[in-house]
């Protein structure tokens, strides 16, 4: 192995193993059991596919570097269809968008570190080659009963982690709070989550009674935040209402309809810049999306409130389908 490999992609990964990520098969090979363990946490293990293999990772673990957390911020650089990610001075990822492989290195305490890989790695590298297999990531929560799911999409601060809290508590089981991953399967749209805990801020310790009088002990991207991990949880759903939240001061609940074109707008503003080739790959599920009812909710007040008229208003339209 020459020295200068610093990846180490001549290194021998002989642990291999497939898995669903939001709708795409991936393979993974390695040479450590905690990154096997990590993948398994994260995503859904399957057996050996028939088909072709949407995206393939290899990544080295290197268990004479010493490298120890707290890990410092992502680094994360473009350059046409290579993709950086420097997560530590010796731990770092090279992704290619065109063969849609990634290598990467990284020290044993990082492998064994199931937290950062849940939370961060993973997400953070779905999320780059997202559009090269055909998957439109949404900055949306998601939860769904009866395998129907219900996205609530919006910016920062626009209640949706709140909100699919208090949804949980009216019957749903939660996919996803703040990233949802959008494939079509076998001709069906599909939503996908990754099994991270839902994040809530502080200023939601006011709304439920486990968290009242508690103060948030986890950070997230530097701010304290609470984690919760609900008891039903789902990996996936077959999405059937787009609602774009707008949050207001006073305490209220109007939802309106809108046109395909103005949920298109909304969606398209926030994606990812991506290549030619993949913003074609992701015309379809995109298409299918907007063919959903969609709608504007204007809201206030006590989220279980507002969770309770939503789950109402779901419920309803499926029996007015009906």
């Amino acid at each position: 192995m020459r020295s200068t490999d610093f990846l180490h992609k001549d290194a021998e990964t002989r642990l291999c193993e497939h898995y669903l990520a939001a709708g795409a098969v991936s393979k993974l090979s390695t040479n450590s059991e905690q990154v096997l363990d990590a993948a398994r946490d994260t995503f859904l293990r399957i057996a050996l596919p028939r088909g072709p293999i949407d995206f393939s990772l290899r990544f080295w673990v290197d268990d004479a570097d010493r490298s120890q957390p707290p890990w410092p911020t992502p680094y994360v650089r473009g350059l046409d269809h290579l993709v950086f990610i420097g997560l530590d001075a010796r731990s770092s990822m090279l992704a290619n968008l065109r063969t849609r492989h990634v290598i990467g290195r990284f020290s044993i305490a990082m492998a064994s570190d199931a937290a950062y890989w849940r939370m961060i790695i993973f997400p953070m590298l779905l999320s780059v080659l997202a559009g090269s297999v055909g998957i439109v990531e949404l900055h949306a929560a998601c939860v769904a009963t009866n395998e129907l799911g219900l996205i609530l999409v919006g910016p920062t601060r626009s209640g949706k982690s709140t909100l699919a809290r208090a949804l949980t508590d009216a019957g749903f089981s939660l996919l996803s709070d703040d990233r949802t991953f959008c494939s079509v399967n076998d001709g069906k749209l599909m939503a996908w989550g990754l099994a991270r805990p839902l994040k809530l801020r502080r200023e939601a310790a006011s709304w439920f009674d486990e968290l009242r009088d508690r103060e948030p002990t986890d950070f997230q991207n530097g701010e304290p935040v609470f984690h919760f991990e609900p008891e039903a949880r789902v990996r996936n759903c077959e999405p059937r209402l787009l609602v774009f939240l707008e949050q207001q001061q006073d305490s209220g609940f109007d939802v309106k309809s809108i046109r395909s074109s103005h949920a298109r707008s909304r969606i398209e503003k926030d994606l990812l810049a991506e290549a030619p080739d993949a913003i074609r790959k992701q015309a379809k599920p995109l298409e299918e999306l907007l063919s959903l009812p969609c709608c504007v909710l204007r809201y206030g007040g006590r989220p279980q409130v507002i969770a309770e008229q939503l789950a109402d208003s779901f419920r309803n339209l499926f029996e007015c389908r009906s």
